[in-house]
C-alpha cells in the first residue's frame, strides 16, 4: 500500500509520460511540480512557471538550493541550461495569448463535463487561484493531477462540482492514483486503470459516470 507521498509521484509519472517531445508545459503548485522530476529520458520537454521564467528542472539537491530561485508556489527549483526569467507581465502574455501547450493542475473536484474546481474551500485556507483560471483557458491542453479520493473517502470526480469553479469545461485529462481518465462528451473514459485496482471498483467508488472502453488498459507503473 502506497502513502500520500508515494501515490502523488505515482501520479507525476504517469503525467510525465504524457507530455510530447517540443511542448512547453507550466506545472501547477502542489502535486503537479513533481512532474518535473519523472520526465522520460532524451524527452525535450520545457518547463514554464508563472512567476517569470521558461527552463525549469527537476528538484534541486539541499546543495543545489538557490534561495532566489522558487516556482510560484515558493518551492525551490532548478534552472536548466538555456532557461530564462522575466517580469509577470510577459509570462501571463505567454499564458494567455495561448502559447502554453499544455497545463497540469492540481484539484480538488473535477466533473465529468470537464469542469474544476482547486482554488477554494469555503471557510477553509487554501492557497488559492494563482494563475489557474488563465491556465485553464489559454493552454491547449488541460491536465488535472489529483489524488482520486478526498480525505473523507468521496471520490474527487463528480458528476458535478459543489466547490466554486475555477473554469468550465476546460479539463481534457485526469490522472490519478487510480487511473488515466478523458473527458469526452460529458463522460469520464477510463483509458488506463492502474493495478492493482479494477474497472469496475473504480466505477463502484467514482461519484461520476465513468466508461471504460474496450480498449481500456490495465497498467503497472513501474
Amino acid at each position: 500500500m502506497m502513502d500520500k507521498q508515494q501515490m502523488q509521484e505515482f501520479i507525476a509519472r504517469r503525467v510525465a509520460r504524457e507530455l510530447q517531445d517540443g511542448t512547453l508545459v507550466n506545472l501547477g503548485i502542489g502535486l503537479p511540480t513533481l512532474v518535473a522530476n519523472f520526465v522520460p529520458e532524451g524527452r525535450d520537454v520545457t518547463f514554464q512557471s508563472e512567476n517569470g521564467f521558461i527552463g525549469v528542472g527537476p528538484a534541486p539537491t539541499e546543495d543545489q538550493v538557490d534561495p532566489c530561485i522558487a516556482n510560484a508556489g515558493a518551492m525551490p527549483v532548478t534552472i536548466l541550461p538555456g532557461g530564462s526569467f522575466f517580469d509577470s507581465a510577459m509570462s501571463f502574455g505567454i499564458i494567455r495569448g495561448g502559447h502554453v501547450d499544455v497545463t497540469v493542475l492540481g484539484a480538488l473536484q473535477v466533473a465529468e463535463n470537464g469542469d474544476i474546481a482547486n482554488y477554494m474551500i469555503p471557510g477553509k485556507m487554501v492557497p488559492g487561484m494563482g494563475g489557474a483560471m488563465d491556465l485553464t483557458t489559454g493552454a491547449r491542453v488541460v491536465i488535472a493531477a489529483t489524488l482520486h479520493f478526498e480525505p473523507s473517502g468521496t471520490s474527487r470526480l463528480k458528476r458535478r462540482c459543489t466547490l466554486p469553479l475555477t473554469a468550465a469545461r476546460e479539463v481534457n485529462y485526469v490522472v490519478t492514483d487510480l487511473g488515466f481518465f478523458e473527458v469526452v462528451g460529458d463522460r469520464f473514459f477510463l483509458r488506463e486503470c492502474f493495478a492493482p485496482y479494477t474497472p469496475e471498483w473504480i466505477q463502484e467508488k467514482t461519484d461520476a459516470t465513468i466508461v471504460v472502453t474496450n480498449d481500456c488498459k490495465i497498467v503497472n507503473l513501474d
